[in-house]
Parts: C-alpha cells; sequence; structure tokens
C-alpha cells in the first residue's frame, strides 16, 4: 500500500526532502509539499541582489516547478496542523498522511516600525528596493541593524557589511561615507567560537566598518536609531535582519517547547509524535556549550537528507538508518570578489569545532557555483 508523506515548507529543507524521497520511494508513495509564497527565492543570493550583483527575477523560480510525476505542490497556508493523526489543513481542505516532516523555517516580521524607515534584506522586496537606494547613494551614514535574536544564516549582516562596503568604495564615495554594523551579539558568529568570531571581527573592521556588538536597539525613527545604552545614532540609509519567531500555526501545537520552537531528537530530527519530523529553522538543538545550534540553511539541507533516508527505510520495511551528527559549512562573502569558508562540527565536545579557510575568489565562485547548481538541480 503506498504511504502519503506531507512536507510542509519548500525551503532547503522541504525541497531536499521531497526530491530525496521521490528518488527513493517515488513509485511507493504520494508526496505532498505544501508551501505559502508562489515564488521560491534562493535566500544566499538576496545578498548579491541588494548591492546591484543580481536582479529580482534571478534569485527566484516558480515554485509550482517543482513538480513533478511523485511531487505534488499546495500553495497555500496552512490553517492548521496535527502531529497526532498527522494532518494539515489549508484553503479548507484537510490532507492526511503516514508521515509528516515540518520544514516550516521561521516566521519574519519587522519591529520597531523599522519597516517604515529602512530595508528588511532577507526579503526580495527589501533587498531590491535597498539597492534601488545605494545606487542613488551619494554619501552619509549607512547602518546594517540587527535588532533581535536569534536571526538565520548567522554569516548575513556581516556579509552585507562588507558587500556594501565593496559597493561604496568602487563607486568613489568612502571618503564621504560612515558604514555601521549595530548587534545585540556579543562577537561575529559566536557560536562558531571565539577564534573565528574574532576574525571575522577583525576582517569586518579592517575594512573601515565601524562595528558595534552588545547593542539592543529600543527604538527607531525616519533618520535615528537609539539603543538601551544610551547611544543614539543618525543615519542616511538602513538595512535590517527581521525578527524571527516560530510561526503560529506550529507555535500553537503540543510540538513547541520550553524555547519557542519545535524540539526534536537531535540526531534523527524526531519529535514526540511518531512519525513526525521537523529540520531547519523551525528546530531547536541544544549545543553543549548552552547556545542553540544557528538557523542556515547548511545544517536544513544535511537533516533533509537523513530524514528522507531514515523515512524511505521505513517504507522499504528496512532499518540502515542515519544520523545527523552536526556538520555544517558557510561561505562568507567578503567583497571585491573573495569570500571566507568555514565549516566544521557544531556538535563538537565540549565546543564546536569550527575553522575558516583562508579567503579568496575560489569561494566566492564556488558559492556562484553553488547557486547555479541549485537552480539547475532542482527547477
Amino acid at each position: 500500500m503506498n504511504k502519503t508523506i506531507l512536507i510542509l515548507g519548500a525551503g532547503t529543507g522541504g525541497i531536499i526532502t521531497a526530491k530525496e524521497l521521490s528518488k527513493k520511494v517515488g513509485n511507493k508513495s504520494k508526496i505532498i509539499l505544501f508551501e505559502k509564497e508562489e515564488k521560491n527565492v534562493f535566500e544566499p543570493s538576496l545578498l548579491w541582489l541588494m548591492v546591484g550583483k543580481r536582479k529580482p527575477q534571478q534569485v527566484y523560480r516558480s515554485t509550482n516547478k517543482l513538480a513533478s510525476a511523485d511531487i505534488e505542490i499546495v500553495i497555500g497556508e496552512i490553517e492548521n496542523l496535527n502531529p497526532e493523526n498527522i494532518s494539515v489543513t489549508v484553503k479548507g481542505k484537510e490532507y492526511s498522511g503516514d508521515y509528516m516532516v515540518i520544514s516550516l523555517g521561521v516566521e519574519q516580521l519587522s519591529e520597531y516600525n523599522l519597516n517604515q524607515y529602512g530595508h528588511d534584506f532577507y526579503t526580495l522586496d527589501g533587498a531590491t528596493n535597498f539597492n534601488e537606494e545605494l545606487q542613488n547613494f551619494k554619501g552619509g551614514k549607512i547602518v546594517i541593524l540587527v535588532p533581535s535574536l536569534p536571526f538565520k544564516c548567522p554569516a548575513a549582516p556581516h556579509e552585507a557589511t562588507m558587500l556594501v562596503e565593496s559597493y561604496i568604495r568602487k563607486k568613489g564615495l568612502n571618503s564621504k561615507t560612515e558604514i555601521f554594523h549595530f548587534t545585540p551579539e556579543s562577537g561575529p558568529m559566536g557560536v562558531a567560537g571565539k577564534e573565528l568570531s574574532g576574525a571575522v571581527r577583525q576582517i569586518v573592521e579592517k575594512k573601515g566598518i565601524k562595528y558595534f556588538p552588545e547593542h539592543q536597539i529600543t527604538s527607531a525613527t525616519e533618520k535615528k536609531l537609539v539603543f538601551s545604552n544610551g547611544k543614539t545614532l543618525e543615519y542616511d540609509l538602513l538595512a535590517y535582519t527581521p525578527k524571527h519567531q516560530c510561526p503560529k500555526v506550529i507555535a500553537n501545537t503540543v510540538l513547541v517547547g520550553k524555547s519557542g520552537w519545535v524540539e526534536v531528537n537531535r540526531n534523527t530530527m524526531e519529535t514526540n509524535f511518531d512519525n513526525v519530523y521537523a529540520i531547519g529553522d523551525i528546530t531547536f538543538i541544544p549545543l553543549e556549550l548552552g547556545k542553540p545550534l544557528p538557523k542556515a540553511g547548511v545544517f536544513a539541507h544535511y537533516q533533509a537528507e537523513i530524514v528522507a533516508h531514515n523515512i524511505a527505510q521505513k517504507i522499504n520495511k528496512k532499518n540502515d538508518f542515519k544520523t545527523f551528527n552536526g556538520d555544517g559549512q558557510c561561505f562568507l562573502e567578503m567583497g571585491d570578489g573573495k569570500a571566507g569558508y568555514a565549516g566544521g562540527n557544531f556538535y563538537g565536545s565540549p565546543l564546536p569545532i569550527v575553522k575558516m579557510k583562508k579567503p579568496g575568489f575560489f569561494w566566492h565562485w564556488t558559492k556562484i557555483w553553488f547557486e547555479k547548481i541549485w537552480f539547475f538541480k532542482y527547477f
């Protein structure tokens, strides 16, 4: 008897899960992939979009292009989710399954009325609009702001600042421009360890960027930011990360623990409900140092492969199960056609074991190649 697999969310994790299952059990299952957005944005490319290295239409594809003989696409908001009977409701229609994989990512919203004064560069429109203002920029103060924690892709705000600095310098505006980066973090990418965090901070500050960690915004106006330590700054152009929280449709279920996120077995990504898994940004996985596993697409990717493999093993009545071991990597765009590359094991004990390769042109072109492969392979 064929099995039905419900995959919630067509981000990195959901796409990988659906495609892997299609290859492994496509003839023995019905795969339904649910997604609220018709435009499927490759989010790493938004950084290039905000500095004019990409045009909007280059960074997304139609979600419906993910459909195949084995994968059904359902576009719409999930209105209700029941992990006990493995069902979801979209546009009033209930879908039931034998397995469920929750990969809904995070719900994003603007705080402190920042959407009125700046640009959320984690969105297609925000990155596009920031670039339009940047092209007309003649000098002044540019701020890249992190208003709250956690946020996905820990490297992204630092990459954004360095890409903007490179753009400004190439336009000959560096003598007329100051670039500021404010964040509540104690240092860049702190979960990866003090050595890597210190190295990234040094790279940022050597570019003349004014970096201010441990700065929590408390209010904003059209041209002014106020922080909890009393510091204020008048600015001319603002880009910011949105607040990240658990999607309401999940937050209201018994899947969510005290962390405010879906808590899972960190090796198998299983929830407390049989045959219900959660992967990616929506999960909370504590590490030994007391902080959670960062929210990053690379983890969703690897977790999806593990979950797809293990579901296929169950469907095929085999028991060669695999586990997620905490490995992960990321690129760090630095501007001027260069990038860094950091990777290692975040389940390391007592601390994550993460190292950064020497920055260079190779890693930048590797990231470009990864973008091209992603669109070619999945769309």
